[in-house]
C-alpha cells in the first residue's frame, strides 16, 4: 500500500475510535473542551509514531532473530509506557495547565488500545519501518481528528438544550455514534477509487 493509502486508512476509513472503536475512555474523558483535546491529541500522535517505529525496530531487530515473537506483545506494552511516560514528564514541565487539564487521561495512554493496536498492526501488515511510522502518525492524526471534531460537538452542545437525562456523557455517546456513522461512509471502496 502506498503511503497515500496508509494516510487516508488511518485517519478516515479505519479510524481507530470512530470505525474500531478503540481509545474511547480518552474520547469521551477529555473532548469536553478543545485546547484538551488538541493537547491528548498530539500526546496520542506522538506516542502512537515512535511506538510504532520503536516496535518494529524491537520485533525485526530483536525479537524475530532470537524466535522469541510471542513477548511481542509485553513489549511492546513496556514500549508504550516508557514513551508515556516521556511525554508525561514533558507536558507536565512544559505546559502545566495542559498537564492538569489531561489529568488521569494523560497516563491511560499507556494502556490506551488503540496505541497498542497500531503497532500489532504494522506487525501483521509487515509494514517496514517508515510505513510503520506513518501508519502510527496517521492513526494518531485520525485519533486526534475524532477528539477535535467531538470537543467542538461538546461545546456547542453545552450551549444549547438537551434533555435533562441525556446531559454529560449520555449525549456525547450519541454524538460519537452519530460520527461513527458519518465515518462508515469512508469504506475500502473510496480508498480503492482515491489511490487506485
Amino acid at each position: 500500500m502506498s503511503y497515500v493509502g496508509i494516510i487516508i486508512t488511518y485517519v478516515f476509513v479505519s479510524n481507530f475510535i470512530l470505525t474500531q472503536f478503540l481509545g474511547l475512555c480518552p474520547f469521551i474523558g477529555v473532548s469536553k473542551k478543545v485546547e484538551s483535546a488538541i493537547g491528548m491529541g498530539m500526546a496520542v500522535t506522538f506516542v502512537m509514531s515512535m511506538a510504532s517505529i520503536t516496535t518494529w525496530a524491537i520485533y525485526r531487530l530483536l525479537l524475530v532473530p532470537l524466535g522469541i515473537q510471542f513477548l511481542q506483545t509485553v513489549t511492546f506494552i513496556l514500549v508504550i509506557a516508557t514513551l508515556v511516560q516521556l511525554v508525561e514528564m514533558v507536558v507536565q514541565k512544559v505546559s502545566p495547565p495542559l498537564y492538569k487539564a489531561l489529568g488521569i487521561y494523560l497516563p491511560l495512554i499507556t494502556t490506551n488500545c488503540a496505541i497498542l493496536g497500531i503497532a500489532l498492526i504494522a506487525v501483521r501488515n509487515e509494514y517496514g519501518p517508515l510505513e510503520s511510522f506513518v501508519a502510527g502518525f496517521s492513526a494518531g492524526l485520525g485519533f486526534m481528528l475524532a477528539l477535535l471534531l467531538m470537543s467542538t460537538l461538546r461545546e456547542k452542545l453545552e450551549s444549547e438544550w438537551v434533555p435533562k437525562h441525556f446531559r454529560g456523557a449520555p449525549i456525547a455517546f450519541v454524538t460519537g455514534g452519530l460520527m461513527a456513522l458519518a465515518f462508515m461512509a469512508f469504506d475500502k471502496a473510496l480508498l480503492t477509487n482515491l489511490i487506485g
